[in-house]
């Protein structure tokens, strides 16, 4: 242990190099940003320096798997995929429809045996938890994995993205749900930097979803369908989404 320590101590001690603060020109700066990305932008803005003006990409694996980006996707399709069928009014026939989509689009998506196994046993955990919550406020969806865009017109930029799911509730407003394979973000970390979907209501109040038009935003929910399913929902006001908005720019 010493020898290793006398190994790794240096003779001279070395000023610490400063922290990389690119400044790249206006003009070289993205011009558009997907939802998802902002929290990127927020956190680790060295990490939209390097994919959107070095155009350095993540190389694909030699061999693909079953790794979270993929079941990220495959979760929103099968509940997109249900939610967009006649579903039958009884809990059990319910169920066994949600469960045969998603042994259907698993199938089809994933193809790693043992993956989907797994996979469809996580949602077999969650599927009450789900139905138990789904329509609970009387929402009727109107928008599944569509996407939006509006414009930052003082700024030259553009923000685009698709919500898993837009409802329509009784009173008019709207509801934006977003399905988490994990652990959904809490209420602090919407408000310090994981801003999907509070800017989604932005973008919906201001006419950035073409085929809803603006639109009154009540609440944004992310729903956890991970090994402990969990549900955070924010309600939405004029102040907050105004804040929201004003912090984009």
């Amino acid at each position: 242990l010493d020898l290793a320590h006398r190994l790794e101590t240096p003779e001279v001690e070395l000023p610490l190099s400063p922290r990389p603060a690119p400044r790249p020109p206006v003009a070289h700066r993205p011009r558009e940003l997907a939802l998802t990305r902002i929290s990127t932008l927020i956190r680790d803005p060295y990490a939209i320096y390097a994919r959107y003006i070095l155009r350095l990409f993540r190389l694909e694996p030699l061999h693909r798997s079953p790794d979270a980006r993929l079941r990220g996707s495959v979760l929103p399709k099968i509940l997109e995929t249900f939610v967009g069928q006649r579903r039958p009014e009884d809990r059990p026939s319910a169920r066994r429809l949600l469960m045969a989509t998603a042994e259907a689009v698993l199938a089809q998506e994933v193809p790693w045996p043992a993956a989907r196994a797994l996979w469809l046993a996580r949602l077999e955990r969650a599927a009450d938890f789900f139905l138990d919550h789904d329509g609970m406020e009387g929402g009727i969806p109107v928008s599944l994995e569509e996407k939006g865009r509006i414009r930052l017109e003082t700024l030259d930029f553009s923000l685009f993205g698709t919500p898993d799911r837009i409802d329509a509730l009784p009173d008019g407003r709207l509801h934006i749900l977003d399905y988490k394979t994990g652990t959904p973000p809490s209420e602090k970390q919407q408000e310090l930097f994981d801003k999907q979907l509070l800017l989604a209501a932005c973008m919906a109040e201001r006419g950035g979803f073409r085929q809803l038009g603006p639109a009154e935003v009540a609440k944004i929910t992310y729903i956890g369908l991970g090994s402990s399913p969990k549900i955070v929902s924010t309600p939405m006001t004029a102040e907050a989404t105004g804040k929201a908005w004003e912090d984009l720019h």
